[in-house]
């Protein structure tokens, strides 16, 4: 028997184009030049899976989870969220989307007010997309902190330079699920991290992901991150989607040329220990 229409997916563009004005010369009239960040890309995100989006510096991949965010518009092709366009939410919509999509930036440095203490930076989402304030606010912030590693004691009221980089990320996630999201844009969150870090890390990503349902857009080069996490995996060049498949099908049967460059010129570890090394950290934190 035959189900209903299949949900649309939370997030999706459609063949989306990205163009940014670049000066031709630099005579006082010059003509100014568009230039393509991204042409024509598409990419769905369903709930529950992991997106892996692939590719150097320059490739566009940043450029493409800034306008699935909202933060840049598409010069062309069209951002939906639960299969409306972005563009043509109305303002509840917009709140919902502002709510169920977060991010967490590779720079956590830049992305943590430096005057705000890790329990404001925590709290504010809850505050200004939940309408959680005071007591309340400050109790779902510890715990928020607590389920990431972090004692609400020890850190509640730190600011973002007394922490490590790895303890940084881990306010940027908590930050990120404060808001109860459906789907979390993660721009290399752990690529700036020595190994344990990130092994901690993608270990309490991967965790999240089964208790809450999270889907994830992981924007990365790390193509040890891509076979420990992802379920599909995008590659892009020059602005353009070039392969896409299983996680599996791309990284062990790659058909582009830029996919298999791409591959044996960044070592991949071991699968079975890059496996081993997530399952360690899962069981660390559901223990």
């Amino acid at each position: 028997m035959s189900g209903g229409p299949a949900a649309p997916p939370l997030l999706e563009a459609r063949e989306v184009i990205k163009l940014f004005p670049v000066r031709a010369c630099q005579r006082l009239f010059a003509r100014t030049a568009m230039q393509s960040a991204v042409t024509e890309a598409s990419v769905t995100i369903h709930p529950g899976e992991t997106v892996a989006l692939v590719g150097e510096s320059g490739s566009g991949k940043s450029t493409l989870g800034r306008m699935l965010l909202g933060l840049t518009a598409p010069s062309g092709g069209t951002i939906l969220y639960r299969g409306r366009a972005l563009a043509k939410l109305d303002e509840a919509a917009r709140r919902a989307f502002r709510r169920e999509v977060q991010v967490v930036f590779q720079d956590t440095g830049a992305s943590l007010n430096p005057r705000r203490t890790v329990g404001q930076s925590v709290a504010l989402p809850l505050q200004h997309n939940l309408d959680v304030w005071g007591e309340e606010a400050r109790r779902r912030a510890d715990g928020l902190l607590d389920l990431v590693g972090l004692s609400p004691a020890r850190f509640r009221d730190r600011l973002p330079h007394e922490l490590s980089g790895g303890q940084r990320q881990r306010v940027g996630i908590a930050r990120a699920l404060a808001s109860d999201p459906a789907v979390i844009i993660a721009d290399e969150p752990v690529s700036a991290l020595d190994v344990s870090v990130r092994a901690q890390l993608l270990g309490l990503m991967h965790a999240l992901r089964q208790q809450r349902q999270l889907a994830y857009l992981f924007i990365t080069h790390d193509l040890g991150v891509v076979r420990a996490l992802a379920d599909r995996v995008m590659v892009m060049q020059g602005g353009r989607v070039v392969e896409q498949g299983t996680a599996d099908a791309v990284l062990e049967d790659p058909r582009h040329d830029y996919t298999r460059r791409l591959l044996a010129a960044t070592p991949v570890p071991d699968p079975g220990r890059q496996a081993a090394r997530l399952a360690q950290a899962v069981a660390g934190r559901r223990g």
